[in-house]
Order: C-alpha cells, then sequence, then structure tokens
C-alpha cells in the first residue's frame, strides 16, 4: 500500500521510528525521566512502517491496526490525513489469524490483563527510544488497535497528546486503571457505529460512556448509523480534530497531565477539599452546544448564583461571546491570570452561566481543579478542551438544593481567583509555560 506522501517506509531495525532494541537478548530499552533501562520482552523487533513528513521534530500520529491485520494496511490511512505531520503504524507483536494482535483475548474486546500488559511494555520500550517524550504524539487505533490505544493512554495518560478510538472499546477489567478523571486533559476522538455487531454492545456502550463521562477525557464523539468501520466523514472529522488539536499544542504548549501533580486543594472550600457530589451524573448531551438535560437547577438557585458572582470586585455581567443566546457571560476587567483562566481572553470572559432551562455552567480551573471537580462527580470536561479552548475548561452541573449551591459557588469562585491571578503557585500552574 502507499503513505500520504508516497510509498509506505516499512522496516525491522533501522534508524529513528524504525529502530528497535538489541535483537540478540531481546530486550526493549524505556527512557523514564532521562534513565534507560531495559525490560524484558518476548517478542521480536517490532516492524514498523512509516508516512507523511519525516521531519523528526512533527508531531506524530501513531496508526495501531485491528486484530489479524498488520502495519501495511492501516498505514493506508495516512492518506486521508493532514500530510504536515508524521505517521507510523507498528505491527502488533503476536501472530494471529494471518496477520497480528495487540493481545490474547478473553473474548471479543476482552484483554487477558497479563498479555495486555506485556504487550504495552513492549510497545513502550519502542516508543521510549524511538520518539522524544517532547514530541506530541497521537494514537489512533482501529477494532482491536482501538482497545491497546486505550490501554496505553490508561497505563501513562501523560505521555501522548491525544488518541482516536475508532470502531473498539477501552480495555476494561484487565489491569488498567479505568477511574474517574484519569483521562483529564487528554483529548480524545471516538467514532463507533451504531449497528456494530463485532464488537459486544455493552463494551460500546461502556465506552461511550466512561469516555464522554467520568474518564474527565474532553472527547468529541460521534456514533454512526454503520457497522464495524471507518467512514470516510469519521475520517474528515478525524482528521481536521488531529490538525486542531496539533495546533493547539503548538500555539500554547502541553498542559501538564493532571495525575502526575500532587493533590488538588481547592483555595475557597474548608480544609482545601471537594466533598463527592451525591448521587448519578445527570444527563448531558455530546454534541455541541454541551447542555445540561437532567437534574437542572430550580431557576431560584440559578439567581442566586448569577446575583453571588456578579457581585465579585472586578466582575462585569454580558451576553456570552463563545454561548448559546441566553447565557450570561461572566467578565473581569482587569485579567491578571494566564490565558488559560479565560473561555475567550480578549473579552476576559472566565465562565458563563446557561440559560434557565439549563442551568449549568461553563468556567475554567487550573487542569488539576477541573480533574478533581470531574472526580468529584460535580463537572464534565468540555469537548473541545485542549483541542480549541483552555485545558481546564468543564461544565459544572446546577446546584439541586441549597448545599450543592453553597459548593457550585465556592468552585466558580476558585475559577475567578484563577482568572484574577490571586491563586498561590500551589494550586495553579499557567500551562502555557510548564
Amino acid at each position: 500500500m502507499r503513505g500520504a506522501r508516497g510509498p509506505a517506509r516499512s522496516q525491522q531495525g533501522g534508524r529513528g521510528l524504525e529502530r528497535s532494541g538489541d535483537r540478540g537478548d531481546r530486550r526493549r530499552r524505556r527512557v523514564r525521566g532521562g534513565v534507560v533501562t531495559s525490560a524484558p520482552s518476548q517478542y521480536g523487533d517490532p516492524v514498523v512502517a512509516t508516512s507523511g513528513n519525516d521531519d523528526e521534530e512533527a508531531p506524530l500520529v501513531v496508526l495501531l491496526h485491528g486484530r489479524g491485520s498488520h502495519e501495511r494496511d492501516i498505514i493506508s490511512l495516512a492518506d486521508r490525513l493532514p500530510p504536515e505531520f508524521g505517521y507510523a503504524a507498528v505491527r502488533a507483536p503476536i501472530v494471529e489469524g494471518g496477520g497480528y494482535a495487540w493481545f490474547a483475548n478473553r473474548g471479543i474486546g476482552r484483554p487477558v490483563a497479563a498479555s495486555l500488559r506485556s504487550t504495552t511494555d513492549w510497545f513502550r520500550g519502542w516508543l521510549d527510544s524511538a520518539v522524544p517524550r517532547e514530541r506530541p504524539v497521537v494514537l489512533a487505533g482501529f477494532s482491536g488497535g482501538a482497545a491497546f490505544a486505550g490501554g496505553l493512554i490508561l497505563d501513562e495518560p501523560g505521555r501522548f497528546a491525544g488518541a482516536a478510538i475508532l470502531s473498539g472499546t477501552m480495555p476494561f477489567d484487565a489491569g488498567m486503571p479505568a477511574t474517574p478523571a484519569r483521562l483529564a486533559g487528554l483529548p480524545v476522538f471516538l467514532a463507533l457505529g451504531a449497528r456494530d455487531t463485532v464488537i459486544p454492545a455493552e463494551l460500546l456502550a461502556r465506552t461511550w460512556a466512561y469516555l464522554t463521562g467520568e474518564s474527565g477525557a474532553p472527547t468529541v464523539a460521534r456514533r454512526d448509523a454503520t457497522g464495524h468501520s471507518i467512514t470516510e466523514e469519521q475520517l474528515r472529522n478525524l482528521a481536521g480534530w488531529v490538525r486542531e488539536r496539533f495546533l493547539f499544542i503548538k500555539t500554547s504548549g502541553l498542559a501538564p497531565n493532571p495525575a502526575e501533580s500532587r493533590s488538588a486543594r481547592w483555595p475557597t472550600l474548608p480544609a482545601g477539599a471537594l466533598a463527592a457530589r451525591v448521587g448519578r451524573r445527570p444527563e448531558v448531551t455530546t454534541s455541541i452546544p454541551q447542555q445540561q438535560v437532567s437534574q437542572n437547577a430550580p431557576a431560584t438557585l440559578q439567581e442566586q448564583l448569577f446575583a453571588t458572582l456578579a457581585g465579585l470586585p472586578g466582575v462585569t455581567t454580558q451576553q456570552s461571546e463563545v454561548s448559546v443566546p441566553g447565557a450570561r457571560g461572566f467578565v473581569l476587567e482587569e485579567r491578571r491570570g494566564p490565558e488559560s483562566a479565560f473561555l475567550v481572553p480578549s473579552a476576559g470572559e472566565f465562565a458563563h452561566l446557561h440559560p434557565a432551562f439549563d442551568g449549568s455552567m461553563h468556567l475554567a480551573l487550573p487542569l488539576v481543579l477541573a480533574a478533581d471537580a470531574v472526580a468529584k462527580g460535580w463537572a464534565l470536561a468540555h469537548p473541545l478542551a485542549g483541542v480549541r479552548l483552555p485545558p481546564g475548561m468543564v461544565m459544572v452541573y446546577g446546584p439541586r438544593d441549597g448545599d450543592e449551591l453553597h459548593t457550585v459557588t465556592e468552585i466558580a469562585r476558585s475559577s475567578y481567583l484563577f482568572a484574577s491571578g490571586r491563586l498561590r503557585a500551589d494550586f495553579a500552574t499557567d500551562w502555557r509555560k510548564s
């Protein structure tokens, strides 16, 4: 097959992206914190097909094929993706069905934990020796490759700049930590087929719920009337998402991963701790505009919240410049916080309250606080956070009672302090300078 701009290049061993470890003892070199270590592997050296921009500093998309396929099949997707980026397709290490697989299965979409751990370490050995950590890497996996990509980002979300999960499932119950807010700050593109009869429906539903909900990932999600395949429209949307994500990184930098940060400490709450919200999360649309559609706040509580925030020093209100008609924006006249503290930096809008039929808020927080708000059930990442909007932009659910009104108000006051430059360094780090 041909790559994006000329023939795909496929080698075993060699230099750059094709480079592998010592073939003799089959040990993978891993680089962590500047220290080179070795990890034993039962697999041979990786075979990698490359395409697109061969500049070693260009952002990289790593393509992961499905079960029974191979690297020269999926590298053809580079034809449909932006030409300015590099592409590498790695052959899975397990021989199966005339092709290759990423892990042994307990059933379709259900990896054997020990196998997934082993192949993950093997893949990371290649990645860490071939691709510097400062080079942005987005994973894109189809079917079994999607499950493997999901395992990689759960295992170490800070290693990657994003992931596309295409017609596949996350590797649940396979030793990877699919915990609340595990993927906070890591943009995800999710495309599933409503008529997919290959991946069990229960796993597809669980993947959709996790990635668009408690994972904390800013997830652009679509479910199309198709089977176990990738459609042309999905590819066009993926291409746009990849380009926007890498452009955001180029202009704004990579946000620090909250999983690698200290525990969240809230400047406006007793002992700096946010209590867990009671009950299930409300229903929220997965499309733009992002709207809360259940458990909506009573109108009286919405007005109390608005009055309190509008009364903060230096705050004025106006129709939001980025939200739906009727959304009331909170604007700082004097902006001392970083750009990441504002939904619309040029206007000074750091938060807005949606119309009465919705009652939720959008606001910007330091990423570690945004992750904590998601983990405790108070918030949901905006799908375009870290793609077009600040990494810590979240929807905060509308308050259902007086106690929740107090908590939501204090979350919003933390956003206000962030925008006004009044958070201490241990509450917020400017992600653009990290």
